[in-house]
């Protein structure tokens, strides 16, 4: 469990295929902290920690499905991936409920500058059935963008914009967001368990 919260933005160092999956080597400052079965958030993505190398780095593995959901199949080395260890029980939680499943990827149709601050715009493709299933964004909700948890402006049916102040431009890979670049979204779980409710209800 997560909160969409980010620790800081790792380097990715090597990039191994290992027949459908992929193993994703990591630089960070608090590799040493890092345990083996560890779960943290790579992009949004929830992946375990397989190993913890000589070299000061760490290794996870993606699966063909999570490759496949996610913008993890786009990375190369020296790309930033936005990192958050899982959250801990006795802490506040200052984004949302995050589970690190990425629901689908979003391209990003517009950067605006604001004053010093940013509107981002991102589109993904609608489907009914999905959006019954609570794959949807609301008016002021929240919406997970490669991981960091943010709150939704100007919502469309496939489409939706996010300010980003400049704290977290500066913090997270958002800085290298651009127009036509891929991000992962996970939609809000509390949104995802009503829509279920309201369909059994029925």
């Amino acid at each position: 469990m997560f909160s969409g919260i980010v620790e800081e933005t790792a380097e990715v160092v090597r990039i191994e295929r290992d027949g459908s999956n992929v193993n994703l080597t990591m630089k960070c400052s608090f590799v040493d902290e890092l345990k083996i079965d560890q779960s943290v958030a790579h992009n949004g993505v929830c992946l375990t920690v397989v190993s913890l190398n000589p070299d000061g780095t760490y290794t996870v593995t993606a699966v063909q499905e999570t490759l496949d959901r996610s913008n993890l199949g786009d990375l190369k080395p020296g790309s930033l991936v936005n990192l958050e260890r899982s959250m801990k029980m006795d802490g506040r939680l200052d984004g949302h409920i995050v589970q690190g499943h990425v629901d689908t990827t979003a391209i990003c149709t517009a950067v605006e500058p604001l004053d010093g601050s940013w509107y981002y715009s991102f589109k993904y493709d609608f489907k009914p059935e999905l959006a019954a299933k609570g794959y949807v964004t609301v008016e002021k909700g929240s919406i997970t963008v490669n991981g960091v948890s943010l709150t939704v402006c100007d919502p469309e049916a496939d489409s939706f914009r996010v300010a980003i102040i400049p704290y977290t431009h500066d913090h997270t890979n958002f800085k290298e967001i651009k127009e036509g670049t891929k991000v992962n979204l996970e939609f809000d779980i509390i949104g995802k368990y009503i829509a279920r409710i309201s369909s059994l209800s029925n």
